[in-house]
Parts: C-alpha cells; sequence; structure tokens
C-alpha cells in the first residue's frame, strides 16, 4: 500500500472515531499535505419545543351563604360585618339586604368581585380582619327576638308593630304573612301606641314638614306613617324616625303597600 493510500485509510479510520472533523493527511513523499474534507454528520434536530399547557383555572371560591339563608353563621358574619362598621343593626341571624348590602361593600373596598354572596375567600379576609364575637355580640345588640304577636292583632288584617322585637307583621286572621325590620321615632318625637287605621295610602309621598320622601307611605296616625325609609337603609339602628314606623326593605314595603288596604288595623305595642 503506497503512502499516500495509507493516510488516506488512517484519515477514514480517523473519521469514524472523529466525527465531522476535518483530517490533514501528509502524502508520504514531503509534499504538501493532503487535506481530506469529512462529511459531516448531520446533527439530530432538537425536538420542538412542546406548547405550554394552559394553566388550570383557579378552583371557584364556594359560596357559603347568600341572601335568604339564615342560622348561627349568618348570625356571626353579621357579627363580624358590624365590627368593621359595614353593618350597623343586628344581628338578626337572617342574611337579608342590608347584609347583603354590607358584603357588596367589604368585597368592593377589598377589590373582590362584587356578588354580595359570602364566599370563602371573602369569608377568609373578614376573618383576619374581627375577632371571635361573644354570647352578647351574636344576640343581644339587635333587639330581643319577635315573641307571640299582640292579641290585637290576631283578628282581621293588621300591621302588628312590635317596639320590643322591632318587627311589623302583616298579619291576616292571626296568619302572619310577612315580617320587616322597622325602626321609630326618637326620643322627643315617638312614635304613638294603640291601635289605629289606615287612613291614606300615599305611593310617592314626601314631607313637606321635614323635606324629607317617605315612599309607600301608610298613614295611620296624624302624620305618623309606615314608610320606606333610606337613612334606615344606609345606617340602620344608628338613626331614628320623628315618629313613622322606617322600613329599610324596599322591596318588602313595596309588596306590603299592594296589599295593605284603607282601614286596616294597625296595632302598635311594646
Amino acid at each position: 500500500m503506497s503512502t499516500a493510500a495509507g493516510a488516506l485509510a488512517s484519515a477514514a479510520a480517523l473519521a469514524v472515531v472523529c466525527g465531522g472533523c476535518t483530517v490533514r493527511a501528509a502524502d508520504g513523499e514531503g509534499r504538501s499535505p493532503v487535506r481530506v474534507e469529512l462529511p459531516s454528520r448531520t446533527p439530530s434536530q432538537p425536538p420542538q419545543d412542546a406548547k405550554p399547557s394552559a394553566p388550570a383555572p383557579p378552583a371557584a371560591s364556594e359560596v357559603l351563604w347568600s341572601r335568604g339563608d339564615s342560622g348561627r353563621d349568618v348570625r356571626e358574619l353579621q357579627a363580624r360585618l358590624r365590627e368593621v362598621a359595614w353593618l350597623f343593626d343586628g344581628p338578626t341571624g337572617t342574611y337579608d339586604d342590608l347584609t347583603e348590602r354590607a358584603v357588596k361593600g367589604f368585597q368592593r373596598k377589598r377589590g373582590l368581585p362584587q356578588t354580595g354572596r359570602t364566599d370563602t375567600v371573602t369569608w377568609k379576609r373578614l376573618l383576619g380582619m374581627t375577632r371571635e364575637p361573644g354570647k352578647w355580640d351574636l344576640y343581644l345588640m339587635g333587639g330581643q327576638p319577635a315573641a307571640a304577636p299582640d292579641p290585637r292583632c290576631l283578628t282581621g288584617r293588621v300591621l302588628c308593630i312590635d317596639k320590643t322585637s322591632r318587627t311589623l307583621r302583616w298579619m291576616v286572621d292571626g296568619r302572619t304573612l310577612s315580617t320587616v325590620a322597622v325602626r321609630f321615632g326618637a326620643q322627643y318625637t315617638p312614635t304613638r301606641e294603640g291601635v289605629f287605621q289606615v287612613y291614606w295610602k300615599s305611593r310617592h309621598h314626601h314631607s313637606t314638614l321635614y323635606d324629607s320622601p317617605m315612599p309607600y307611605a301608610m298613614f295611620f296616625s296624624g302624620g305618623q306613617a309606615v314608610h320606606f325609609s333610606s337613612d334606615f337603609a344606609a345606617r340602620g339602628y344608628a338613626g331614628a324616625s320623628h315618629g313613622c314606623v322606617n322600613v329599610r326593605d324596599e322591596g318588602a314595603i313595596a309588596g306590603l303597600f299592594a296589599q295593605v288596604r284603607n282601614g286596616d288595623k294597625v296595632v302598635v305595642s311594646w
């Protein structure tokens, strides 16, 4: 085998080891070395990047309580909302319109979805800002539960108003058809007690004496009436009327206004 052929053979052997490198081999006669270009091995193509999987959607926050619910847990929710000044009356143990509005306000302040429903995220935030309510906070701050109605309410069609429990019951022949929370006159303008009759209904009434709206007014004694109060809805029992019976749930009193007739009995008692 000639020297050049041997060099080529050696270069070929080296190519097996060297892969895609360039080998220079002498030609055996002292002349310029022979340059042998060995074909480079095509590198394997890296795998294409897989599309990143979409992140899993966050787990939906579970709704714990919402409007219409009732019980001890709702009472605790209301007590804690009172602690952070989002609710000013109660607790009542019933998830009503004021509770829903207070929860919405709390959620808005903290950048949470404003649903008015208490979900796990809202509840966790509230727990972190409040203390455990005691018995007084849970049961004694919002008045006593409604007792048996006054005996004068058990016959006929009656707006049965109890100052002790701060409730108004709409009763027909002894059956309670609906109950709403109410507040009364201040110390120097008390709501009169006794048995009266509705003598005038005024859907869009406006008081000229106090220059204030009195929607859904049902007058029963002089200028005193049962009516919706936006102030009661906003401030709760922190305020008082000029003698009227204030209702804070506008939807409830709208329904009541539609049912009550002139001549229906009104009983106001302690």
